[in-house]
């Protein structure tokens, strides 16, 4: 029924398994804009995008203290790893961010997917970043032109329009907290100081907002304020200060349609003139010290995690988690041929990207529209590079397989986690590893598509091997998340894979069907050894219970000896 209705967004009851621990009565719901009503008018599939809340239903219930976990479908990504990767780019520059990872599905103990997991930016993200005092959040969607089109979005392009608070009905709207006129009025205010550029560290979060321009404005991604689409970012404040949380990066590097002719002008972006569809930076990029900040910013994204090698580390853990995930994978949008030349060509364009802006830093090649526009003779080629590949907004399904190289019954591939698994395996915190590394090495028996043969996975079997985990951004920088104070994962907790995952269905009320094993994610690093505990472990209970058992029967055979009755002793004479 849910899926029927897909369109309608409403939520529906499941119970979820994470790595063994099951959480009653959550809520599910699709998700989406675009590719929510692309997938509900595409009679081939329903691969939706999800909503978990864990709250919906139950007051007060987390998943290890996260009360919302999003679940992305990789819509026009055909490199199934683009948003992946702008979030590891946003965590090392330390910008407020969702932490992320992935999760192999399975509904009902069939597998369903590999989705791209990503921390909600709700209750419990205020609570990681901002702590108990945090303010207001608000997601606006104004889907009008912004910037220089014929719509302001009612004030979700974030320029300043007057002082009614009225004309910003749009951010109001999309408010994520409860909010107040006083907390409007303080919008408002510091979206006019922004405008003129007075006293900008008072009204805005100056250093995580200019982190998050060079990120944003590095993955060229023109479905948001970059774009004339004034909307997917959240907007938050605290105190009358200003601040921005990223929010949807499938249709980055060239995603909205640009094409095989589009290249060019992705790659070489210009890094100073980043924003056409909005005012709200202009006064950080005149301001000298800030642009020099900014242009650190960009320094670090491309020596250090460009040219230093976490990017590198980075693609590599990703393909080695799932690669093979992918091949199996029943609802994809794409086939396995398709992903593994959309990959390659994601890697590519990223290297480019960094000569570019390298560039640009540099003065050799122009950092404006109009210093583009003037002379360039000197940009970086990038005729090879053909962004389609990788998917665009005109074209959110691929070739010709759309179900990848999946089995026919849908089932969890036997070679990598059996569903049985998942209740033997002992629960990990859905938490991001600071100090993870790549997956571990899979076991020798784990199967290898023969059509992977690119450069990046040549080092490593399947990937996705035995049970596995739901952690966030292993392998991550967690700015200042204390993985502490959740549940305690395993030493090797950020070396684990995505794991099948299954919801169980329950309908829309009380009287729903509890069949299902939930939606599990078991860990990849538990694996055989950690089957063979738990074995031992139930064999013994199972020894312990069976003696109890035949001792009691014992006991009650035994014949029972009457009693005699003693009369009681006589009281001592009253003095």
């Amino acid at each position: 029924e849910m899926l029927e209705t897909a369109i309608n967004e409403e939520y529906y009851e499941c119970d979820v398994t994470i790595n063994g621990t099951t959480f009653y009565r959550v809520g599910i719901r699709p998700k989406g804009n675009t590719s929510l009503s692309s997938i509900a008018n595409d009679p081939d599939t329903d691969r939706y995008s999800f909503k978990l809340e864990f709250d919906q239903y139950v007051e007060g219930q987390t998943c290890w203290r996260l009360d919302k976990l999003v679940l992305n479908n990789n819509y026009a990504d055909a490199t199934n790893m683009k948003e992946a990767l702008v979030y590891d780019m946003f965590q090392y520059l330390g910008a407020d961010a969702s932490l992320y990872n992935y999760a192999a599905i399975s509904v009902n103990g069939e597998y369903w997917g590999i989705y791209l997991a990503l921390e909600a930016v709700e209750d419990s993200f205020l609570l990681r970043n901002y702590g108990v005092s945090s303010g207001d959040l608000y997601k606006p969607e104004g889907m009008g032109m912004g910037g220089g089109g014929s719509m302001n979005g009612g004030g979700a392009d974030l320029n300043y329009i007057d002082d009614d608070p009225d004309s910003y009905e749009t951010i109001w709207e999309g408010e994520v907290t409860d909010t107040t006129d006083a907390d409007h009025k303080r919008v408002v205010t510091a979206l006019q100081k922004v405008s003129e550029g007075e006293d900008l560290e008072s009204y805005l979060d100056v250093d995580n907002l200019l982190k998050y321009m060079a990120v944003h404005s590095f993955v060229v991604n023109d479905d948001s304020l970059s774009g004339n689409m004034a909307h997917n970012y959240y907007l938050y404040e605290e105190n009358g200060q200003l601040n921005l949380i990223p929010w949807d990066y499938n249709l980055a590097f060239g995603g909205m349609g640009m094409g095989a002719n589009g290249a060019e002008g992705v790659v070489n972006d210009p890094i100073d003139t980043p924003f056409s569809g909005t005012d709200f930076f202009d006064g950080l990029l005149e301001n000298e010290t800030y642009l020099e900040q900014y242009h650190a910013y960009y320094r670090q994204l491309v020596e250090e995690y460009v040219e230093g090698g976490q990017l590198e580390t980075a693609y590599r853990r990703i393909r080695e988690q799932i690669d093979d995930w992918v091949a199996s994978d029943p609802t994809a949008l794409y086939s396995y041929e398709e992903y593994l030349e959309a990959a390659d060509m994601l890697y590519d364009t990223i290297l480019l990207r960094a000569e570019s802006v390298e560039g640009q830093l540099d003065g050799t090649i122009p950092s404006t529209d109009e210093g583009q526009r003037a002379d360039s003779s000197g940009l970086i080629d990038a005729s090879f590079i053909d962004l389609s590949v990788m998917g665009t907004m005109n074209g959110g399904g691929g070739g010709e397989n759309r179900g990848g190289k999946q089995p026919e019954t849908g089932e969890i591939p036997t070679e990598r986690v059996a569903p049985t698994a998942f209740l033997e395996t002992e629960p990990v915190a859905a938490e991001m590893a600071p100090d993870a590394a790549p997956g571990d090495e899979p076991p020798s028996d784990a199967e290898t598509p023969a059509e992977d043969t690119s450069e990046p996975a040549s080092d490593s079997d399947a990937a996705g091997s035995g049970d596995s985990t739901e952690t966030y951004g292993a392998g991550q920088q967690p700015g200042n998340f204390d993985p502490t104070e959740m549940a305690t994962p395993p030493e090797d907790a950020g070396q684990q894979d995505p794991g099948a995952a299954a919801f169980g269905d329950r309908g829309n009320g009380p009287g729903g069907n509890r069949g299902g094993a939930g939606f599990e994610n078991a860990a990849g690093n538990a694996g055989t050894n950690q089957v063979w505990q738990n074995a031992l472990w139930f064999g013994g209970c199972l020894l312990l219970m069976v003696a109890a058992l035949i001792l009691a029967g014992i006991y009650r055979r035994r014949p029972r000896v009457k009693r005699r009755r003693r009369s009681p002793k006589a009281l001592p004479p009253a003095r």
